[in-house]
């Protein structure tokens, strides 16, 4: 929606780029893990070893969070505007 709107059009490109690549690097590297392991002791313990794609899907899945947040709260505000 920012893209056509030329809003925000870097921070809306990194959006779109992190939400198709980080469930799909994170499903990938989870498949190797133990039976005996969930996915989420599973990056803990390649977090904790300093895996780049545990790294990667940690830091792109908090910017997802952060920029859907402040999207939402601009959303609101300017649709309280409105009326």
């Amino acid at each position: 929606m920012n893209v056509t709107r030329k809003k925000l059009i870097v921070l809306s490109i990194i959006t779109i780029v992190l939400t198709m690549t980080v469930p799909i690097i994170s499903m990938l590297n989870s498949i190797e893990r133990d039976i005996s392991v969930n996915e989420l002791e599973h990056l803990i313990a390649q977090l904790q070893i300093g895996s780049i794609w545990s790294i990667y899907a940690v830091i792109g899945t908090l910017y997802l969070f952060v920029y859907w947040v402040i999207f939402f709260v601009k959303n609101k505000r300017n649709t309280e505007l409105s009326y």
